[in-house]
């Protein structure tokens, strides 16, 4: 019988995969970082550990352990999760969306609605 395998979970709350070459987490990064330092969302990026900014809410998911085991195909993707549950998912940025799963309104009033992931 095979070794189970135990991989990444994501914490409860809202957990967002990023990565510093993709356009839309590039629009979305003043947005991000504003979410992240007022302990909205945990961010995993897949590239560079300092996008879009350091701190003890971004996690280093260069090896993408967590980007696999959670199907991550497009970035940024944001991931609600409640008693170890995903319980909500959009990828790209959506104001609408974003809002709805963070519970913050008024996110990135400057910038476009919507851009895919």
């Amino acid at each position: 019988m095979p070794e189970k395998v135990d991989f990444p979970s994501l914490p409860d709350g809202v957990s967002v995969i990023v990565k510093s070459d993709c356009p839309a987490c590039l629009l979305a990064a003043d947005v991000l970082i504003e979410l992240g330092q007022a302990g909205h969302i945990t961010l995993y990026t897949q590239d560079d550990p300092a996008f879009p900014a350091t701190g003890d809410w971004v996690i280093d998911d260069t090896d993408l352990a967590v980007s696999w085991h959670h199907e991550i195909e497009a970035v940024p993707t944001l991931i609600k999760t409640v008693d170890g549950v995903e319980t909500e998912r959009t990828a790209g940025w959506n104001r609408q969306a974003w809002e709805s799963i963070t519970g913050v309104t008024g996110l990135g009033l400057d910038l476009v609605d919507f851009k895919p992931g």
